[in-house]
């Protein structure tokens, strides 16, 4: 099974603040790809990946997004196993699909400004 090096989550101190390699499931390591992909060349996004709260159990990832520019900041927090897609629709925005059920989905669109999170998505676009 792969691994994602992870940031441990802050607690007490019986635990190091050293890394972590958390076994996911092969999508998971590639939905992650995708978003580092993303974020990483664009000015004001960064994303990690952290250790979850359900410690010693597979896929046991957040990720978060921080969008910071000027006095404005933004983030989202997810379980990265909640998401089901995440495709850039062109250079400049980037789309996360979590929970579809029936064409109905929760949706965060990344963009040079910020992002938008709809949480009752109807899918029109495949």
């Amino acid at each position: 099974m792969p691994t994602l090096q992870v940031q441990a989550r802050p607690t007490p101190g019986e635990r190091s603040d050293q890394p972590v390699e958390i076994e996911v499931d092969e999508a998971l390591t590639v939905l992650a790809a995708a978003i580092e992909d993303w974020a990483a060349p664009r000015q004001g996004w960064e994303f990690t990946l952290h250790e979850g709260h359900d410690f010693d159990r597979a896929n046991n990832v957040e990720g978060e997004l921080l969008f910071a520019s000027g006095e404005q900041s933004s983030s989202l927090r997810f379980r990265l196993e909640q998401l089901d897609r995440a495709d850039e629709m062109d250079a400049n925005e980037f789309l996360l699909v979590f929970e579809e059920r029936d064409g109905i989905a929760k949706t965060a669109r990344l963009t040079a400004n910020g992002l938008d999170v709809e949480l009752f998505h109807i899918l029109t676009f495949t």
